[in-house]
């Protein structure tokens, strides 16, 4: 991948999940694992953000997972605690990064050394690609504003993707390539067609 900054030292905290963070994406998180606890509060002690990356072998819980190389920052916007030894995160995703190396402290919790990827520069999205447009006002309309997080770039190609990835019923894998993608109008292009395909007419 071209352009990767090197941004961090090797004790970049990873959270692997069954779910793929793209940026600018929201994601509530329910935290109970003693490891999973102490990685929220010395994020929220140092204003610091943590790893989500897509599990590529095992579980969430238990036994460490192995991640996928590419995951996405997550900084915590919102924390509570309505029940006893479980923490209620909202957090939103950041930057994507990749991982160069990990290693397992003694609580389980996976750290990272990791290399920003640089995001996406401001693309206007093409007529060609109308389809994307009018599919992600849709979405807007039927359950509001706030299913997204502001602001709302409805005519930046790089958020216009990062939004459709993760509101479309894609499998988790199929969201991990879209991530990966460093081109905002080659992830658009691909989402175009499998939504155009989807809502043709029959013949």
């Amino acid at each position: 991948m071209k352009g990767i900054n090197k941004l961090s030292a090797p004790d970049f905290p990873l959270f692997p999940l069954n779910t793929v963070l793209f940026p600018g994406g929201m994601l509530p998180l329910r935290v109970f694992e003693a490891r999973y606890m102490d990685m929220a509060r010395q994020c929220l002690r140092d204003k610091s953000m943590f790893g989500v990356c897509l599990i590529r072998e095992g579980r969430e819980v238990g036994k460490p997972a192995v991640p996928e190389m590419v995951g996405c920052q997550a900084r915590i916007i919102e924390c509570d605690m309505q029940q006893m030894g479980v923490l209620q995160l909202l957090t939103q995703g950041v930057e994507r990064f990749k991982v160069l190396s990990t290693s397992t402290n003694s609580q389980g919790l996976i750290l990272a050394e990791v290399e920003t990827i640089p995001s996406e520069p401001p693309t206007r999205i093409p007529e060609q690609f109308t389809a994307c447009s009018k599919l992600l006002a849709r979405i807007l309309a039927e359950h509001g504003p706030g299913i997204f997080a502001e602001p709302h770039l409805t005519d930046d190609a790089a958020w216009v993707g990062y939004r459709l990835s993760e509101a479309l019923p894609f499998p988790p894998e199929d969201r991990q390539k879209l991530l990966c993608m460093d081109d905002s109008l080659a992830r658009l292009s691909i989402l175009n067609r499998i939504i155009s395909a989807n809502t043709a007419p029959p013949h």
